[in-house]
């Protein structure tokens, strides 16, 4: 069964409502884990709400370990989804509302235009001809010109992530909102991989997972909140590589009515990516790995304790990653 995951702390949302009504439709589990600020008689029909008292009542080690007040407790629904067999996990965000081909059925292996240069690929401009960018991407990448599709080769991959893009509010960075014009839509086109050592920052927001790289769910707590789910895709991106995996990228499939941000704010948790996005790229691709899907976990542990060391994610973090190591360990001796 397909399980779909959000946190939130707010009352069900329009986009949650109609998030509950189509996995409900179509027999997935919709698991919601609420956080502190969460109201205390949340209730969505359809849905399989946690909120902090029942995620410490669970039997995961990490529950207990993990802040209280940040978006990364969103691992612990992963950990939910994983503990009943999830066939794939679909993770989003409570003010991403579904479009129709949100719920299409996509499979592990991908044939489409693949990108395998050396580098950064701007994937945004395989679907668009305005300028555009995902958030993370280098500030000197902005600018560079793309392979057209028609020129890049068609492989078949093994993609366990595939990311599919978002309309109205897309995922672009603090200087894209206050220097452009919103709201912007994709042009729907078709998917591109990229595989190899062509690297395209990727984000938490309407993101399908398939249980080869259930590993390497894992959203860090301790680093800047801008880029927790930025600097795992990093990690991904060099594990699934290293393996011969690739990400999918695939056409818009919700539309986003942003809650509120301060732009300024969100700005300043940036800078730390616009400074250190291109090095943390370079110094994870000069580290060793095992390789295989059987040290994917030691693997992430690697690159963490890279990011750890460059100052980048504080050493907080290792308590919490192997809690979800011991956690998964666990999972997996029951199954």
């Amino acid at each position: 069964m397909n399980h779909l995951v959000v946190t939130t702390i707010n009352a069900p949302t329009q986009a949650m409502k109609d998030l509950a009504k189509g996995a409900t439709e179509r027999g997935w589990n919709f698991v919601i884990i609420g956080d502190r600020k969460s109201p205390p008689d949340f209730v969505l029909d359809g849905s399989d709400y946690y909120d902090l008292e029942r995620q410490a009542q669970t039997d995961f080690e990490f529950a207990r370990l993990a802040p209280v007040g940040h978006y990364a407790r969103k691992n612990v629904g992963y950990l939910v989804a994983v503990s009943k067999n999830a066939s794939a996990i679909i993770e989003t965000d409570d003010d991403n509302l579904p479009l129709p081909n949100f719920w299409d059925d996509r499979s592990l292996s991908q044939t489409a235009p693949s990108a395998t240069g050396d580098g950064w690929v701007n994937v945004y401009r395989h679907f668009t001809d305005s300028p555009i960018w995902p958030r993370g991407l280098p500030l000197r990448e902005i600018q560079q010109n793309i392979t057209p599709r028609a020129e890049l080769l068609t492989r078949t991959v093994d993609c366990p992530v595939h990311q599919g893009l978002a309309n109205e509010n897309p995922d672009v960075d603090a200087i894209f909102r206050l220097a452009f014009p919103l709201p912007f839509d994709f042009e729907p086109r078709g998917s591109i991989i990229t595989a190899q050592a062509s690297w395209c920052p990727f984000n938490s927001q309407n993101t399908k997972w398939f249980p080869v790289a259930y590993p390497l769910l894992y959203l860090p707590f301790h680093c800047s909140f801008r880029m927790t789910d930025i600097w795992r895709s990093f990690v991904v991106q060099r594990i699934l590589y290293a393996n011969d995996m690739g990400l999918m990228f695939h056409d818009a499939s919700v539309y986003q009515d942003r809650n509120e941000h301060d732009l300024m704010k969100d700005f300043s948790d940036e800078v730390v990516g616009y400074l250190h996005n291109e090095d943390i790229r370079r110094r994870l691709l000069d580290l060793p790995l095992k390789g295989g899907p059987d040290a994917m976990l030691d693997d992430m542990e690697s690159c963490y304790e890279l990011l750890i060391a460059m100052g980048l994610v504080g050493a907080e973090e290792r308590q919490l990653i192997r809690a979800w190591r011991k956690d998964l360990d666990t999972i997996a001796k029951l199954d």
